[in-house]
Order: structure tokens, then C-alpha cells, then sequence
């Protein structure tokens, strides 16, 4: 019995103490890296389809249509829909785009034209600039220009 009260006692006095504290540093926190902030998401509508080109669509065109994604300067995430392709290279397209600058994300359907190698988008509502050149290995460089800024990056097919 003696035994049993001294292992009770004993988890009791166990139970009550704490454990030590961390040593505490001197320095103060380091501030938040804005660079650190994941971007935001750039998102296309689920709705969203693509209509296949149709025959008499020349192959340079026709090699635009589909879903695409990719990134500007290495961080901001951006989506384009081509949503169809005429025989003279006019497009109707969804693009979306996260964070970019002081600008939000967002999503804003459209047309454009494709003029050689390079779809041009009409300007968007948020006032930003954007084209799309094909490339020999089937990304497109993608130019977005927005508030006297210019981003660049690759976009591939999803």
C-alpha cells in the first residue's frame, strides 16, 4: 500500500511541473518577405470549353487552341483558355492571371488574333497588355504588360 501512495504522489508531483521554457533570443522576429507570400491563384472558370478547330483551320493556327498554363517572372500564375480558332486566326480565349504587381487575380474572356507565330489579345479590363508567341517547341512565350511594366514566361499545353 505504502508503494502504491508513493508511485500516486510521485505521477502527481510529475503532472505539476512544466516543462522548462526555451531559451529566448535577443533579436527580434525578422519581418515577413513579401517575396515569400505565395501568389495567388490564377483560375478559369470550369464552364470554360474548347471547341476543336476545324479542318479548313491552317495547322499554325490551329496549334493555339486548348489549355494552357504557365508562370510570369517565375511567380505569378496565369491561365489560357483558347476557346476557338477561325481559319483567319481570330481566337475567342478566357485568360486568367494571379497576383501581378499591385494587381489582384482575375479572369476576363475575350478575342484576339493570331498574326504569324504570335496571338495578340485585345487589352484586358484590368488595363494589362498580353500576346503569346508559339515556339519551336510547342510553348508559348507569353508577354503581359501592365502599368508600364513588362512580365514575361512560358506557358505549356495542359
Amino acid at each position: 500500500m505504502r508503494n502504491l501512495m508513493l508511485a500516486l504522489a510521485a505521477l502527481a508531483l510529475a503532472a505539476c511541473q512544466s516543462a522548462p521554457e526555451a531559451p529566448q533570443s535577443a533579436a527580434p522576429e525578422p519581418a515577413l518577405d513579401p517575396a515569400a507570400v505565395a501568389p495567388g491563384p490564377a483560375i478559369i472558370d470550369q464552364s470554360v470549353t474548347i471547341t476543336p478547330p476545324a479542318k479548313g483551320v491552317p495547322a499554325k493556327y490551329a496549334a493555339f487552341s486548348g489549355n494552357w498554363a504557365g508562370r510570369l517572372e517565375g511567380t505569378s500564375e496565369g491561365k489560357l483558355a483558347v476557346q476557338s480558332v477561325s481559319s483567319k486566326g481570330e481566337v475567342t480565349v478566357t485568360y486568367a492571371w494571379g497576383i501581378l504587381g499591385d494587381n489582384n487575380p482575375g479572369e476576363a474572356a475575350g478575342a484576339g488574333k493570331i498574326v504569324g507565330t504570335t496571338l495578340k489579345l485585345g487589352r484586358l479590363p484590368n488595363g494589362a497588355d498580353v500576346s503569346f508567341a508559339m515556339l519551336p517547341d510547342g510553348t508559348l512565350a507569353a508577354t503581359n504588360t501592365l502599368a508600364g511594366q513588362t512580365y514575361t514566361g512560358v506557358f505549356v499545353r495542359q
